[in-house]
């Protein structure tokens, strides 16, 4: 008898951009955008592997856009902190239409809402079979969302970094641009950093090279990607030492 294949991770970290959640232009919040979000991470979570997620807030608030036009950058940083609460509430209600249990941790204290970031109390949910949806970032002006995921990852114990994008891995030049731009469908983090390929920014891609953190870049608006990648077809690039 042939044995059904088995899941490649036990527990993931997937990261979301905020733009990924809105509309065509990456802007606000489409909820039947969240809602197929929702429908793959719960296909996912089926297969009984533990899934935490790090949202980005780039569809409402972006704290660098805001330094440029005037604002404060740690005043716009804690903005963009804002907003990918809100991003991480609408993902949340999404999923528990689905009926996946889920718990948001914030890093910064809005206890009426999320729980705190308690890393302990993270694995329990983890270990219970429910969603953790990291927002708030770092909780730190001048720390991207990139740098929480790599942060969080390393905290709970995920085996990857499931970077979730709206191209099919990562390219030696802008495949938008270029129509024979080569995709890597693996590479390390050395070449990665000599070809300046910018797969996350530098804290966060420290963070990982440093605790051999792998990386699978992928396209998440393909029906059930998210699901092939974990179980271990060859999706994306995977960046690893």
């Amino acid at each position: 008898m042939k044995s059904n294949p088995q899941p490649r991770f036990r527990r993931i970290l997937l990261k979301l951009s905020g733009e990924a959640l809105g509309n065509e232009a990456g802007m606000g919040i489409a909820p039947e955008v969240v809602q197929d979000m929702a429908r793959q991470i719960s296909e996912v979570r089926q297969l009984g592997i533990e899934v935490v997620i790090v949202i980005g807030g780039g569809n409402i608030f972006r704290g660098v856009q805001g330094s440029e036009r005037g604002i404060d950058r740690v005043t716009g940083d804690y903005m963009g902190m804002l907003a990918t609460m809100i991003n991480a509430l609408a993902l949340q209600d999404a999923l528990e239409k689905q009926k996946v249990a889920t718990r948001v941790q914030s890093a910064i204290t809005m206890s009426q809402v999320a729980e705190p970031f308690i890393r302990r109390r993270a694995v329990r949910h983890l270990e219970k079979g429910r969603v953790v949806i990291f927002g708030g970032g770092t909780g730190n002006p001048y720390f991207s969302t990139d740098t929480a995921a790599a942060l969080r990852a390393n905290e709970v114990g995920a085996e990857v970094i499931l970077k979730a994008t709206k191209v099919d891995g990562i390219y030696d030049s802008d495949p938008k641009k270029n129509p024979e731009a080569k995709r890597y469908s693996e590479i390390s983090y050395i070449e990665a950093l000599q070809r300046q390929l910018k797969v996350m920014d530098a804290p966060a891609f420290s963070l990982c090279m440093e605790n051999k953190m792998p990386i699978i870049v992928f396209n998440v608006f393909k029906p059930s990607n998210l699901k092939r990648v974990v179980m271990g077809e060859k999706v994306g690039t995977i960046v690893k030492a």
